[in-house]
């Protein structure tokens, strides 16, 4: 049962990312992406968030899998975040392209610690 708890989550996650990508993407005049970096960001810090929990055994597989598998693997996009950098760099802008490798890493890594540090202070 736990792929209809992925399905369920997945179901969710992916519009809530076209959705959030498209009115971020409205509010910016810009070429990087910012759309595809805000949902990989949030995503990564749910996820920390959730991996802590699970730790602590707060949340059992069946929520893992809904939250953790199905909506913030729908959520978050690593093809999207390939495909607009190799945009970027086709475009001419290699060092446009170089900074969103750079900030979604060092975004997406620090959200997810910040998450997990914060679950494991919270269900300590």
């Amino acid at each position: 049962m736990n792929w209809l708890l992925v399905l369920a989550g997945g179901a969710v996650g992916a519009p809530l990312r076209y959705l959030t990508d498209r009115a971020v993407q409205a509010r910016h005049d810009s070429l990087f992406p910012w759309g595809t970096f805000v949902v990989n960001a949030t995503g990564s810090l749910l996820l920390g968030l959730l991996t802590g929990a699970a730790a602590s055994g707060a949340v059992g597989p069946s929520v893992t899998a809904l939250l953790g598998t199905g909506l913030c693997g729908a959520l978050t996009t690593y093809s999207t975040f390939s495909y607009e950098t190799l945009r970027l760099a086709e475009r001419g802008r290699p060092w446009t392209a170089l900074a969103n490798v750079s900030a979604s890493l060092a975004v997406g890594l620090g959200a997810v610690f910040a998450g997990l540090t914060a679950a494991r202070g919270v269900f300590a």
